[in-house]
């Protein structure tokens, strides 16, 4: 386990109340043992490869990612209200993903993949307490 303090500057989602830092990185931890490729998928996507290898903490970055695409998407089902930032946080999103994509199928591919990081980071961190 990585024992170094995770930075969480600018990383919102992970930077709540509700989350405490060693159990973050706990949960971050083992969720990436079974996650590795949808990580690294998911960084090559949002990160350029310079920016990457000059971010040490690129997997909170992946998982802050995927807790924000959560979030939106229960905006957009209708489980929370429609916020004056929300049309703006979707396009950036639906943005950050689409670019160089050359179908829907592979923009759903990756929602579907940050919505499943974020449900099952959620899962491993509460049976931690």
């Amino acid at each position: 386990m990585n024992n170094d303090v995770m930075s969480k500057s600018g990383m919102y989602m992970l930077n709540t109340p509700e989350y405490r830092e060693e159990k973050i990185q706990q949960a971050l931890d083992m969720l990436y043992v079974d996650r590795k490729n949808e990580f690294r998928e998911l960084s090559q996507v949002l990160l350029t490869e310079k920016a990457l290898k000059k971010m040490p903490n690129w997997k909170e970055f992946v998982l802050n990612f995927s807790l924000d695409v959560e979030e939106a998407f229960k905006t957009w089902s209708g489980q929370n209200p429609l916020l004056s930032s929300s049309p703006q946080k979707a396009l950036t999103i639906l943005r950050q993903l689409g670019h160089d994509k050359t179908s829907m199928n592979q923009l759903a591919h990756l929602l579907n993949m940050s919505y499943n990081i974020s449900l099952e980071f959620k899962e491993i961190y509460k049976r931690l307490k």
